[in-house]
């Protein structure tokens, strides 16, 4: 299904995506060394029930993942890199984390992500790796508008990817969004422009790059739903709910000090 919001339903989206944005920047500054993994899925349900809001992932249940996800946040680590389920982990100087976060309050849902390092230690090659996916990030919603299309944005994505060295996994990227967490149409990490569905005012995506350092095979963690690189290297993934309107695309999912 393919959903495009009334100008009501898009003004519920921007304060659900605010909300997404907001926890997640909350977390980021939580997530020290020394932080425990479940602590940050406690965090993320308390300030989710706060808000009066839903979490889209605490009951989901799809056919990749091994029954409900039952938690509220996905928390990926070092080789981990989607559908990271909490567990009992404590975060060391250098890991590279993940945040997931999808919420749905007053019917609308807004899903985005980031990825950053904990503590002092700041390894170069987990930098240059979040850094191409917020570049890809950034192309692709650039290439959002009316009258582009789908292949637009996931060309612009995965010119930055490939150009950056990095292989392009394509069995899970963006997707539309509204009423609920996961619609049509499906948004490669990389295609050929021109192509796909196009784009119309009232349409929510979420648009998320990710990559592994040297790999495109994922393999599945033992719980049923953390998937991590086939090789043990590196990931990352950034993330964003975008809204398109007449002049483009808005973001929805950028933290306060950042929104316009």
């Amino acid at each position: 299904m393919i959903e495009i919001l009334s100008p009501t339903e898009l003004t519920r989206a921007k304060d659900t995506g605010a909300l997404v944005a907001d926890i997640l920047h909350t977390l980021k500054g939580r997530s020290t060394v020394g932080t425990n993994l479940l602590d940050i899925d406690r965090w993320a349900k308390a300030m989710i029930v706060e808000a009066g809001a839903l979490s889209c992932y605490v009951d989901y249940e799809p056919s990749f993942g091994r029954g409900p996800f039952g938690h509220y946040i996905c928390t990926a680590v070092n080789d981990a890199v989607l559908h990271g389920r909490p567990y009992d982990y404590t975060l060391a100087d250098g890991d590279l984390l993940t945040l997931d976060l999808a919420v749905s309050k007053a019917g609308v849902a807004a899903d985005a992500a980031i990825s950053f390092i904990v503590g002092d230690a700041k390894p170069p090659e987990s930098i240059a790796m979040i850094d191409t996916t917020e570049r890809a990030l950034a192309a692709g919603i650039a290439a959002a508008g009316p009258g582009a299309r789908i292949g637009d944005i996931s060309h612009a994505i995965g010119t930055v990817l490939s150009e950056a060295g990095y292989p392009i996994n394509t069995e899970f990227g963006g997707h539309g969004i509204g009423s609920t967490m996961h619609q049509d149409p499906h948004v490669s990490n990389t295609g050929r422009a021109g192509r796909g569905y196009k784009l119309r005012p009232g349409l929510l995506l979420a648009l998320e790059p990710w990559i592994m350092a040297d790999t495109a095979e994922l393999v599945t963690d033992a719980d049923g739903w953390t998937l991590r690189s086939a090789t043990g290297c590196r990931t990352a993934h950034s993330e964003h709910t975008i809204a398109i309107t007449d002049d483009g695309a808005d973001i929805l999912t950028l933290p306060q000090q950042m929104r316009p």
